[in-house]
């Protein structure tokens, strides 16, 4: 098939390499435009943008994909198909219209749960055991549209964000290149999706901070979801630290003596390779941190240079 691929973070790579070596034409590449990051703000491509030049594939960056002008050139490439995935902009029905077979996303759950922006982490601090990739034909709704085909991927009980993030898209890579060549043959029908719809809102900043008075099992899911960004993190000697690693700690973990009862959010036992924190309900064992201003780090080289002590509050 002759395709425009519309894709920017790493999540899409991949779908964009399969689709390559499956031997389809890529006529064009659309991506979000480069952004400053980092400290020194310097401007980076976005990771599809940078594996499009690395195959010779134009690559188009408008700052609205509905303007005009973005949409003649689009029409100009007279595409058999539009494959998105995670593009971060919304298509015009025009758009949506445009191609033989339509516009086909790659998105990272089993639609109608977790439409929107955040269905991998949304997965995870909720506690689901399983999610997975839908193919799906894409309307004005917000994916809403009719499902082609489903994967279902399992929640491994120390999976994080990024680890599922990396499962789901290397799932998509592959059900997208098998549901075109279904799509092209007439082998799929199409599938209106059902009323147990759920909404996977956007994550921000301001909901990294660690809330102690959840049950330790919940707390473990919270923090397994918000890596890498954004994150997850309390306040430690008057600093933010961000928990990268931890696990729900056995019973016998649990604080005895003056430190029975302690209110959550309380360091309860400090080992040389971790310290343990109080929550509403059982024990977190921290196994790594990230002080603020510092780099990632064990417990263990924590210890070193910033003393907790049982009795510390969070």
């Amino acid at each position: 098939m002759k395709i425009i691929f519309m894709g920017t973070p790493e999540f899409a790579v991949g779908a964009l390499e399969a689709l390559i070596e499956a031997g389809h034409r890529i006529a064009a590449v659309v991506t979000q435009p480069d952004k400053p990051r980092g400290r020194g703000k310097e401007m980076q491509m976005p990771p599809v943008k940078q594996c499009a030049l690395a195959h010779g594939i134009p690559v188009l960056q408008p700052l609205k994909i509905k303007d005009a002008a973005a949409v003649e050139t689009l029409k100009s490439y007279e595409a058999d198909v539009i494959v998105v995935a995670a593009f971060g902009q919304i298509l015009s029905e025009e758009i949506l219209q445009m191609p033989q077979y339509g516009c086909i996303n790659i998105h990272a759950s089993l639609l109608p749960r977790y439409r929107g922006a955040a269905p991998i982490q949304r997965a995870i601090i909720d506690g689901e055991q399983t999610t997975g990739v839908t193919i799906m034909q894409m309307d004005q709704g917000l994916d809403t549209g009719d499902i082609l085909m489903k994967r279902e991927v399992v929640i491994d009980p120390h999976d994080t964000g990024d680890s599922l993030h990396d499962k789901l898209a290397e799932e998509g890579a592959r059900l997208i290149v098998e549901a075109l060549h279904k799509i092209e043959s007439g082998g799929i029908v199409p599938v209106k999706q059902g009323d147990c719809a759920t909404y996977a809102k956007m994550l921000h900043k301001s909901m990294s901070r660690i809330d102690w008075t959840m049950e330790a099992p919940k707390l473990d899911c919270f923090i397994r979801g918000m890596i890498s960004w954004p994150g997850a993190s309390c306040i430690c000697h008057g600093k933010t630290l961000k928990i990268w690693k931890e696990e729900v700690a056995e019973p016998e973990k649990s604080p005895g003596g003056a430190l029975k009862g302690a209110e959550p959010g309380t360091v309860v036992l400090v080992e040389k390779d971790a310290f343990y924190v109080q929550t509403a309900q059982g024990t977190l064992k921290i196994l790594e941190v990230q002080p603020e201003g510092k780099k990632r780090m064990t417990v263990r080289d924590f210890l070193l240079g910033y003393p907790v002590k049982a009795g510390d509050r969070l």
